[in-house]
């Protein structure tokens, strides 16, 4: 059995007013070519399908091709649902794309629900028996309120704890559910059968970046490894960053497939190819996924911008210019900053998307966020960005930012 673990696509991302459309289509044409080559039976995608609950035409577009592909190939999809995700958006077309071998897991639902079993590879042959090849817990984003009621009078760690101990608990229910799966189908085939474990949450010990959002605000903020199941494998989503989890090989952050910030922008995005039979967990292998389109940080004064800006233009093309953030030090404090920066760039394969002071926070860009609507954003996204206009100490502005968090989990709270 070889499985394609990925995560945290975010089609429909609206980047500093640039969408994401082409490198998202481009990446797909990538995907079922890698999924040909390499001979995989499956496709997983641990969460964060869309950026939005709310998607855009384009990006259902492009959802929809990708399902159409991947069944036209004989290989099965196994879709989690992300903190990123709207139960509903995904639950609408579900029952349709299990006909196009695609299974949807939009929330975390009872635990005999949440086992499914992926099968080997058709060849192509769309209508084809399918043999079994891994049980899957298929265990997506988890929502508080999907596995514990709030108790009044509780103190943040107290919630913390008992979140903790319910998320742990649901898992272990649906690995029951599961290995009472594997066991049948055992028993049927007369051989044994991996099971693996998917996830959608933070662990303790990942390395995270500036466009990963907290999902469980006040109330959870990693989940300790030794809480998983023992599962063969165990793919999760959320964390940009591809990582193994405490330096263990069978659970893994695959990452998101293109750089979703400019923090990212350096990593080298990946894939992995996961290798099980009847013994278990044989080999992860990393599938480099190439840049479909430049973003670079850079940073300077006025004085060595210019050679940098010539740098970063050779890794471009007027069809495909390079998005760029400028961190400005020691010139920081010139007003006509934003003119000077678009003066250096003219005829360059380039756009600059933001522009940071290095003694302030980010300020207005030369492209703003123009195209970004209220609808892409959470509470703490659009606090932080009032934030930014404002001139304030660091120790402020965190005291700030932390007090509106703490509004922010005891309204959602108050809600649930």
């Amino acid at each position: 059995m070889r499985l394609l673990h990925t995560s945290d696509w975010h089609l429909g991302q609206h980047f500093m007013g640039k969408s994401r459309q082409a490198e998202h289509r481009q990446l797909i044409d990538w995907l079922v070519a890698q999924v040909d080559t390499h001979a995989v039976d499956a496709v997983l995608i641990a969460g964060d399908i869309f950026d939005t609950g709310t998607p855009p035409s384009y990006a259902r577009e492009l959802y929809s091709d990708l399902v159409v592909r991947l069944h036209a190939a004989g290989v099965t999809l196994l879709l989690l649902g992300g903190n990123h995700d709207s139960v509903a958006t995904l639950r609408e077309s579900s029952a349709l794309l299990e006909r196009l071998s695609a299974r949807v897991v939009p929330h975390a639902d009872a635990p005999e629900a949440q086992v499914c079993v992926l099968p080997l590879r058709s060849n192509g042959a769309v209508n084809a028996r399918k043999a079994p090849g891994c049980v899957v817990c298929a265990v997506p984003f988890i929502r508080p309120r999907d596995v514990m009621q709030s108790e009044y009078g509780q103190s943040a760690e107290q919630k913390q704890q008992s979140l903790q101990l319910a998320i742990q608990a649901y898992y272990q229910a649906v690995f029951a559910a599961a290995d009472a799966r594997r066991k049948a189908l055992e028993a049927e085939l007369g051989h044994a059968v991996p099971l693996i474990a998917t996830g959608h949450l933070t662990t303790v010990g990942a390395s995270a970046s500036e466009s990963v959002r907290e999902i469980y605000v006040g109330a959870l903020e990693a989940f300790p490894t030794s809480a998983f199941p023992p599962a063969d494998y165990i793919a999760l989503g959320h964390i940009h960053r591809p990582q193994k989890v405490g330096g263990l090989t069978h659970i893994r952050y695959s990452g998101s497939p293109i750089a979703l910030s400019f923090d990212e922008a350096t990593q080298q995005k990946e894939m992995l190819l996961v290798d099980l039979n009847e013994t278990g967990l044989q080999a992860v292998t990393p599938l480099p996924v190439p840049v479909f389109q430049p973003l670079i940080a850079l940073k300077g004064n006025l004085k060595t911008l210019p050679a940098s800006f010539a740098q970063a233009a050779q890794d471009a093309t007027p069809e495909c210019p390079a998005w760029l953030e400028v961190t400005v030090a020691e010139d920081d404090y010139l007003a006509d900053l934003p003119a000077r920066i678009q003066t250096m760039t003219e005829g360059l394969p380039l756009e600059v998307l933001r522009i940071r002071r290095e003694r302030g926070n980010a300020v207005a860009h030369l492209t703003a966020d123009a195209g970004v609507t209220l609808d892409e954003l959470d509470p703490i996204d659009v606090f932080a960005r009032r934030l930014a206009h404002e001139t304030l100490d660091d120790e402020v502005r965190d005291a700030l930012t932390t007090r509106y968090k703490a509004v922010v989990a005891a309204t959602v709270e108050g809600d649930a």
